[in-house]
């Protein structure tokens, strides 16, 4: 998949795994990147931060691997998205 971040062509990646670690999200990119997100530094991942354990471990990759979905949180994050974000350190 091609994603496009501020109308321009960035990464052809497509997640293939994601796991929490220590309140972080890590997504692993087809490329064989790793993306790791502090849920507590992203104010539009409060859902997930306040997600059990039980709730975060349901996810499922959307067709084509645009994204990430929880069905027992009914939302997910695009990979557009992740890719978007500054440094946090």
């Amino acid at each position: 998949m091609t994603i496009s971040v501020n109308n321009a062509i960035q990464e052809n990646v497509s997640v293939v795994n994601a796991f929490f670690e220590n309140e972080r999200l890590h997504v692993r990119l087809s490329d064989q990147r790793e993306i790791i997100v502090p849920l507590e530094a992203i104010d539009w991942l409060q859902w997930l931060k306040e997600a059990t354990p039980e709730q975060r471990s349901h996810w499922e990759i959307e067709p084509g691997g645009f994204a990430i979905y929880w069905p027992d949180l009914d939302d997910g994050i695009e990979i557009q998205h992740l890719l978007a974000l500054r440094s946090l350190v």
